[in-house]
């Protein structure tokens, strides 16, 4: 790695160089925020895994608890419109 230059107040060096030290720049920044989280070592692969699967899990149980809630709506609107056609029909010999 060739030395930077500085030129009129500006620092100058070849871009594959550069690029080179982004890359490492960024390797390093990604371990350490990785690290700050807790999820840094040999088992940091299992955990995101494990992670995820938690999170998917979630996510199923999310829409399932909105499907629920839609078919006890339905159902209990169609039960509504049943109990009124009985009422309404007399067909228990209820009423007059």
């Amino acid at each position: 790695m060739n030395a930077p230059t500085v030129t009129e107040g500006m620092v100058t060096m070849p871009k594959d160089e550069f690029e080179e030290l982004l890359e490492r720049v960024a390797e390093r920044g990604a371990r350490h925020a990785l690290a700050d989280v807790g999820l840094d070592g040999e088992d940091a692969a299992s955990d995101i895994r494990e992670l995820r699967g938690l999170l998917e899990a979630f996510n199923t149980a999310k829409h399932t608890a909105w499907q629920t809630v839609v078919k006890v709506i339905t159902t209990g609107f169609l039960l509504a419109l049943v109990a009124g056609a009985v009422i309404k029909l007399k067909v228990f010999g209820g009423g007059q």
